[in-house]
């Protein structure tokens, strides 16, 4: 199985959609809407985990899978609402990570789970 760029997954899924003429339901609201919805089912696998639980999802197969799959339905829907708004998920992520690297200095952030309004100088 080849590696896929973002683009060529977007393209994937544009594809798909358009074939099945969904083109028409893929709004940004009914987009954003799917995509909040996938995300509560992967919210809902672990729910009611112990955070040690959660740790160690992975290593039953049936649980596994699932989270494979809901992850994947999070991130189809995520890359194909940035499709239809012409967002650059690489360029939004990489301009976000230098926004948080100054709302978080590591001298200030270390080990604090602090929102960057609570950090203080």
């Amino acid at each position: 199985m080849r590696v896929m760029t973002i683009r060529d997954l977007q393209d994937a899924l544009a594809g798909f959609a358009r074939e099945r003429d969904w083109e028409q339901f893929h709004t940004p609201k009914n987009l954003a809407m799917a995509l909040a919805g996938e995300s509560g089912e992967l919210l809902e696998l672990f729910q009611w985990l112990t955070p040690e639980q959660s740790a160690h999802v992975m290593q039953d197969p049936a649980q596994a899978s699932r989270v494979h799959e809901e992850m994947a339905d999070v991130l189809a829907y995520l890359l194909r609402l940035a499709d239809v708004l012409d967002v650059d998920l690489e360029q939004a992520l990489a301009e976000k990570i230098e926004t948080n690297g100054r709302k978080y200095p590591v001298h200030l952030a270390r080990g604090r789970a602090d929102k960057y309004t609570e950090l203080g100088e």
